[in-house]
C-alpha cells in the first residue's frame, strides 16, 4: 500500500468501501464515538497498525475538552496557572510534549489533548484514535505544518494540527463546560529527573562587549517531582530553583510527569505538569524576566565598573595621587621680580672685584657631563626600532607554535611568577631560589639578575613606564628595583610587614603601591630617588608612607588581589582564605560588593582583562575577570552582574596552583596544567581550543606578550617556553 503524505489527498471512503475514513470529524462524547480501523489513511493523520486490532468501525474523534478549568485566582508575578484538566485515569508518569505552538498531554489514557500557547483563547483540541493508553508523543521539527506523533501499543499516528483545528471549528460550535477544581494535594517526594530541555534565559544586563557569544545564556531545564531547576551550561552552576510547594496556588504540588518549552520572543516559558498522586493536568506560564530578577544576587547601590566614572573625592585616599606634584603654595602668592630672577650668591674676591654677584643669573649646571663614554650604536638602533610599534593584531590566531626554550638556572629551580613589561620588550620571572631574572622578550641573551630576597619570589610587577620592577617574597619583604641599573631603590623590611605579602603591584598609574599582608590592604605612597649620596651611597634615599589601610570582611587572610594600573580605576578585587571575592571602591574607601563561596577552595589568583596599550577593546570587556582555585579550574566573572559567566575545566589542576592569563585582545585565556601542557581557551567556549605540548614538567606560569602574539610558559623544573602564532 502506498502511503500518501500527511495533509495530502482526502479519502472519503477506505479502499474496501466501508464508510468514512479517519479524516472525517464526528462530534459527541467518547462512548458514542465511531471507531477507526487500523491502517486507514487520511489528510489529518496517518495511522499505522502496531499489533493490536480494534473493531472495524472505530473512527478517530476530534472534540473539545470537557473537563478543563481556567484558573483566574491562582496567579503570581512569576508563575501563572493557565489551565487545569482532570483525567479519568491517573496522570502520573505519562509522556508529555511541548513545542513553540502547543502543549500536548494524554487525557483519559488514550486521548491526545492539545492546548495552544500563542492563542490560549482557542478551545482545547482532543484527538481520539488510539485504543490503548498513549505511551509516547513528540512534535515535529518544523513549525509549518505543525505535526505531532503519538504512539501506543496499538497505533503510531502522525497528526496535522492545522487541518484538525479547521475541522473542529467547522463542525463544533458549543464551547466546553468548565468548572473550578479544589486545591491541589501536598506531599513530599524524592527528586527523580522527569525531563531535560533547553532553556532560553534572558540577560538583564546588555553585555555589548563583543566577547561573550550571545546576549542569552545557554541553560538547561531540569524537572523533578518537586520543582523546576535551571542549570547554566557555561558556568556549570545551578542558576535558579522553583519549588512547587513555594507556590500555594498551584493545583499540582508533586509532579509525576513534566514538559517545558521556552519562548525567546516574549521571555516566557510554559510548563505542562501531571499530578503524581492524582488525576490533574496543569499548564503553567513562567515569566523568565521575573524569575531572573527575583533570584539575582544583591546588587550594589552604585553600578560597578573598572573604568572610573566619577571624579576623585577630596576625602578619597586616591586624592593624594591626583594632587601629587602640584605646588602647595596658594594661587595668590606672588614673588618679587628680583627674587624670581636672581638668588642669593656669595661674594667672590679676586685681584679685581668685578661684581658682588647679585646681578648675575643663578648657575644651574653644577657638574659637567661625562664625555668619555664610548657609543657602540646598540642603544640608538634599539630606540629607532621601538619608536614605532605596530598594533596588536586583533584577529590573530592562538600562539601555539613552539619557538624557543631556555633553562633559567643550571639546576632545576621552580619558576614562581612571570610578567611581561608594558612595552613587550622584557620578560621578568621570579624563582624559588630568591632570584629575579629579566629576559629579553625573545629569550635571547644573558638575563639581568636581581638578588636580595631570602625566600621564594611570589610576585613581580612592572611599573607603567617600565622603569621599575616590584618584587615580593616569602621573607616578608617588598623591594623596588631599577631594571636598567640593577639596583635596589626601595625596601620594605620585616619590621614593616608582620606577615608575608602574597600580592603587590603598582596602582593608579604608578601613583601608589598596593599590597596585601595578612587580612589588610595597604596603599603606599612612595618617592623614588635614584641619586645616591657619595658618602652614604649604599643607603637608598627613596621613601614611602602608608596612606590607607583597609581590612577584609570577616578578617580573613587575603590570598590574591588585582587592580588596573594602565588607566585610572577605583576598583580593587581581593580573594580571601574563606573562598570569598570582595570588591573595594577606593574612591569611597569601603567595600562595594562581596561574592560568597566563589570557589569551593581558596582562590590563588585573580586575573583581570587589562588589555594592552597596543590594542583597543570595547569598554565593557574590561569588566571581565578570571579566578582560579586548585581542583576547580577557571571561572569567568562579570563585575557588573557579579555572576559567573563561564567555567573552564578542561585542564588537570588537582594539586598545584597553576596560574592563568588574559590575552591582550581579550579573546583567549591561557592556563597551566599538571599534565605538562598549557591550555588555551576561547572566551566563548568552555572547552579548550589548543593544548600546547613540549614541556618537561608541570606548567605553573603563563603570560601573553602585550605587544605581539606570543605566549610564554614556565615550568616547576625551571624551563621557559616561548610560543608564537602560526
Amino acid at each position: 500500500m502506498r502511503r500518501p503524505e500527511v495533509g495530502g489527498r482526502r479519502l472519503s471512503r477506505d479502499r474496501r468501501g466501508r464508510g468514512p475514513g479517519p479524516s472525517s470529524c464526528n462530534h459527541g462524547d467518547a462512548a458514542g464515538a465511531g471507531r477507526a480501523r487500523a491502517g486507514h489513511l487520511g489528510s489529518g493523520l496517518l495511522g499505522v497498525a502496531a499489533g493490536l486490532r480494534g473493531p472495524r468501525d472505530r473512527r478517530s474523534k476530534l472534540k473539545m475538552a470537557q473537563e478543563v478549568s481556567c484558573i483566574g485566582d491562582c496567579e503570581d508575578t512569576m508563575i501563572t496557572e493557565k489551565y487545569l484538566a482532570e483525567s479519568k485515569e491517573p496522570a502520573s508518569h505519562v509522556q508529555l510534549a511541548c513545542s513553540m505552538l502547543y502543549c500536548a498531554f494524554p487525557l483519559d489514557g488514550n486521548q491526545l489533548c492539545l492546548w495552544s500557547i500563542r492563542d490560549p483563547s482557542h478551545q482545547l483540541l482532543i484527538l481520539q484514535g488510539h485504543l490503548q493508553s498513549i505511551t509516547a508523543m513528540a512534535f515535529g521539527n518544523k513549525e509549518n505544518p505543525p505535526l505531532i506523533c503519538s504512539a501506543s501499543q496499538d497505533y503510531l499516528m502522525i497528526w496535522n494540527l492545522d487541518e484538525c483545528r479547521e475541522k473542529s471549528l467547522k463542525e463544533e460550535t458549543q464551547r466546553p463546560s468548565r468548572k473550578m477544581l479544589d486545591q491541589g494535594e501536598e506531599a513530599e517526594a524524592a527528586l527523580p529527573i522527569l525531563m531535560l530541555a533547553g532553556c532560553y534565559l534572558p540577560r538583564l544586563l546588555d553585555a555589548g562587549c563583543g566577547v561573550l557569544p550571545s546576549e542569552s545564556s545557554t541553560c538547561l531545564w531540569i524537572a523533578s517531582s518537586t520543582g523546576l531547576f535551571i542549570f547554566h551550561l557555561a558556568s556549570l552552576e545551578l542558576e535558579h530553583a522553583l519549588h512547587f510547594k513555594d507556590f500555594r496556588c498551584l493545583s499540582v504540588q508533586v509532579a509525576g510527569s513534566c514538559a517545558v518549552t521556552s519562548q525567546a520572543a516574549d521571555h516566557k516559558a510554559f510548563c505542562l505538569l501531571t499530578s503524581m498522586f492524582g488525576k490533574r493536568i496543569a499548564i503553567l506560564e513562567i515569566s523568565l524576566d521575573t524569575l531572573v530578577r527575583s533570584q539575582q544576587g544583591p546588587v550594589p547601590e552604585k553600578a560597578l565598573s573598572v573604568l572610573a566614572s566619577s571624579c576623585v573625592l577630596p576625602t578619597s585616599p586616591l586624592y593624594l595621587g591626583v594632587v601629587k606634584g602640584k605646588s602647595t603654595k596658594p594661587a595668590g602668592h606672588k614673588q618679587s621680580a628680583v627674587q624670581s630672577a636672581v638668588g642669593d650668591q656669595p661674594l667672590v674676591f679676586h685681584t679685581k672685584v668685578r661684581s658682588s654677584g647679585y646681578a648675575l643669573p643663578p648657575r644651574v649646571t653644577m657638574f659637567s657631563p661625562k664625555t668619555n663614554i664610548k657609543k657602540d650604536g646598540k642603544r640608538s638602533s634599539k630606540c629607532k626600532i621601538n619608536c614605532k610599534r605596530e598594533e596588536y593584531p586583533l584577529e590573530t590566531s592562538v600562539p601555539s607554535k613552539p619557538s624557543k626554550q631556555v633553562a633559567v638556572c643550571q639546576e632545576p629551580t621552580a619558576v614562581t611568577c612571570v610578567q611581561y613589561s608594558g612595552d613587550g620588550r622584557w620578560l621578568a620571572c621570579g624563582l624559588a631560589n630568591s632570584l629575579s631574572l629579566v629576559f629579553e622578550a625573545s629569550l635571547t641573551g644573558t638575563p639581568a639578575a636581581l638578588s636580595g630576597h631570602d625566600g621564594a619570589v611570589s610576585t613581580l610587577c612592572w611599573s607603567h613606564d617600565q622603569r621599575w620592577l616590584l618584587s615580593t617574597a616569602q621573607d616578608q619583604t617588598l623591594r623596588l628595583w631599577s631594571v636598567h641599573r640593577k639596583e635596589l631603590l626601595l625596601l620594605l623590611g620585616r619590621g614593616r610587614l608582620c606577615k608575608p605579602v602574597p600580592s603587590a603591584q603598582f596602582y593608579y598609574m604608578d601613583a601608589f603601591i598596593l599590597l596585601s599582608s595578612g587580612q589588610e590592604l595597604q596603599l603606599l605612597r612612595y618617592h623614588v630617588d635614584p641619586v645616591r649620596d657619595e658618602i652614604k651611597r649604599y643607603k637608598p634615599r627613596s621613601r614611602y608612607e602608608c596612606v590607607f589601610r583597609l581590612s577584609t570582611r570577616g578578617a580573613t587572610e587575603v590570598t590574591s588581589l588585582s587592580a588596573v594600573n594602565d588607566f585610572y580605576s577605583h576598583v580593587v578585587l581581593t580573594a580571601g582564605r574563606n573562598r570569598t571575592l570582595q570588591v573595594f571602591d577606593l574612591n569611597t574607601g569601603c567595600s562595594a560588593a562581596v561574592i560568597a563561596e566563589a570557589h569551593s577552595r581558596p582562590i590563588h589568583q585573580i586575573c583581570q582583562n587589562k588589555g594592552s596599550s597596543f590594542t583597543t577593546q570595547q569598554f565593557q570587556a574590561y569588566n571581565l575577570f578570571l579566578t582560579t582555585a586548585v581542583g576547580e579550574g577557571v571561572r569567568l566573572w562579570d563585575l557588573r552582574t557579579l555572576r559567573c559567566e563561564r567555567s573552564f575545566e578542561g585542564h588537570p589542576n588537582r594539586g598545584y596552583p597553576c596560574r592563568i592569563a588574559f590575552s591582550p585582545c581579550g579573546r583567549f585565556v591561557a592556563c597551566g596544567a599538571e599534565d605538562r601542557h598549557a591550555y588555551v581557551y576561547n572566551l566563548g567556549c568552555s572547552t579548550f581550543s589548543h593544548r600546547l605540548a613540549g614541556h618537561t614538567d608541570t606548567v605553573s606560569e603563563v603570560a601573553f606578550n602585550p605587544a605581539a602574539p606570543q605566549l610564554a610558559t614556565a615550568t616547576v623544573d625551571g624551563k621557559l617556553q616561548l610560543f608564537v602564532a602560526q
